[in-house]
């Protein structure tokens, strides 16, 4: 695709055979060098400006600097750039924009020339791509395998200190590969501020950012639109510290089962706080938490928060790279520790809330200066009195003997009865209709499965389904998320009159409404 410069055909303006041999010396000497360099003498021979610009990574080199934005809209939209040049050139597109005083046929050989070097430039490149990604790949293995010490030192020892990792699938995962390889440009160069490591692992395409603490987003940007346009999921985690990379690399695909079409990368921070959480009366919830989980170690916790933040046992085995056997073995293993029944669909959501409870020391912190306020405010009304800081010490004393006989089974008594809570609750599921709460209720202890769940309600899996959908247009939720379906869970425990048993279900008659 070529559009019509504007040029000048005065005797000045003459174009020889000559001209054409020094123009592509030229050319080709800056070639050697870089890229970059090619670009810029392209833009000095056209007295213009030259652009080299990728439908996903933008303007891949621009000269001047301050052209890249024109480049990227001329590649987009030529014909509102009917003075520049667009040619082809590496999986990108040339464009140029020539002074207008600069020979038709001068602009036209010398983007014919560019792109004919960018393409030989691209080819060689292409060579040595299949090395390189072998060498990100292992350099990925190395980082999951916990040496990142070793790593650090093959980037040159940069000083990195943390990693954000994304997880993308979908069809055209190779393709996308390849787009994200041109569009990052990955260099293993030493000593800079970060090095982008580009890998598949087991049909999943794996990008690790590495840095020194902090991420400018410039990654993210080129994953999203790399979703876009390639119609991938993908689940993002980090920053964390480079030791923490298997966790960052078990997160990110935990996201990831909670991306749609409609939100293609999902981080993990975004399902991995309950909005319940922050809620509940800090110190009582903390020390309750930290009872019932004092049995498990933190991998057992880990392994324990990956399920239930996927869903299942299956996808909790793909995102830690275990079996699905031993999955099952582990969170057996942890029922035991727990004496608890984690296939109720209640405890599993107590389970969830423990697993994200604050640190009992930070929740003491706050409860402290929620008291000291308190106590300021009983001072200054004159309420104050030594026998009720007696009665305080009393019901913390209660409360940590209490805390030795939690269960996942219940939360502290009153822990739920506030109004803040109330309130949540209430304003999620308030205003479902009957049969989409008794349908939702049954639906979700049954895990999300709809055939059991349609079985105890005697109904078509099909009208489930609808009033499912139904659901999750009323709630404006995303009911394929298990920690949503965690938080209506207890949203619709706390807010229930009835039993919101199948059995109360209406009946209207006829095959699909029949009665037990």
């Amino acid at each position: 695709m070529m559009g019509t410069g504007t040029t000048g055909h005065g005797p000045n303006s003459l174009w020889h055979a000559r001209d054409g041999h020094d123009t592509t010396g030229r050319l080709l000497r800056a070639a050697t060098g870089s890229g970059a360099r090619l670009i810029a003498e392209a833009a000095t021979l056209v007295q213009g400006w030259a652009v080299l610009a990728d439908p996903i990574a933008g303007a891949v080199y621009s000269a001047p600097a301050a052209a890249a934005a024109d480049g990227v809209h001329a590649a987009a939209a030529p014909h509102d750039h009917p003075y520049s040049v667009q040619l082809p050139a590496a999986g990108a597109v040339l464009v140029l924009a020539p002074a207008p005083t600069t020979p038709a046929e001068h602009t036209g050989h010398v983007a014919a020339t560019t792109a004919a070097l960018l393409e030989v430039r691209g080819q060689r490149a292409a060579e040595l791509r299949g090395e390189q990604m072998r060498l990100h790949t292992t350099l990925l293995r190395l980082l999951l395998a916990g040496h990142a010490d070793a790593v650090v030192d093959a980037l040159g020892g940069g000083a990195y200190t943390h990693v954000t990792v994304y997880r993308l699938t979908g069809e055209d995962t190779p393709a996308a590969h390849q787009v994200l390889w041109r569009a990052v440009r990955p260099t293993l160069a030493p000593h800079a501020d970060a090095c982008t490591l580009l890998g598949r692992l087991d049909g999943e395409l794996v990008v690790a950012e590495v840095h020194r603490g902090s991420d400018d987003g410039r990654i993210l940007r080129l994953v999203s639109r790399l979703c876009e346009r390639h119609g991938l999921l993908a689940g993002m985690a980090g920053p964390l510290p480079l030791a923490e990379m298997s966790t960052a690399y078990c997160d990110a695909a935990a996201a990831r089962h909670s991306a749609t079409p409609a939100h293609r990368i999902v981080p993990a921070d975004a399902i991995g706080a309950p909005r319940l959480a922050p809620l509940l009366p800090a110190a009582p919830y903390a020390r309750w938490a930290a009872a019932v989980l004092r049995p498990l170690d933190p991998a057992q916790q880990h392994l324990l928060l990956v399920w239930l933040r996927t869903g299942s046992k299956p996808s909790a085995a793909e995102a830690l790279g275990l079996s699905a056997g031993t999955v099952r073995a582990r969170i057996r293993e942890a029922a035991r520790l727990l004496d608890a029944d984690l296939e109720d669909a209640t405890v599993r959501a107590h389970l969830l809330l423990a697993l994200r409870a604050p640190a009992p020391a930070d929740a003491a912190a706050d409860s402290d200066a929620d008291s000291g306020s308190d106590a300021a405010a009983d001072a200054a009304s004159g309420s104050g009195s030594g026998s009720g800081s007696g009665s305080g010490s009393g019901s913390g004393e209660a409360a940590l003997r209490n805390a030795g006989e939690a269960r996942l089974e219940a939360l502290p008594a009153g822990i739920l009865d506030t109004g803040a809570v109330r309130a949540w609750a209430g304003g999620l599921v308030d205003g479902l209709e009957p049969r989409l709460r008794i349908a939702l209720t049954c639906w979700l202890r049954h895990h999300a499965r709809t055939a059991p769940a349609a079985t105890e309600l005697h109904v078509h899996r099909t009208t489930l389904t609808t009033w499912l959908h139904q659901c999750a247009d009323h709630l404006a939720q995303n009911l394929a998320d298990a920690t949503v379906r965690a938080e209506i869970h207890l949203a619709l425990r706390i807010t229930r009159c009835g039993p919101d048993a199948p059995a109360d279900l209406p009946r209207r008659g006829g095959r699909t409404y029949r009665r037990a």
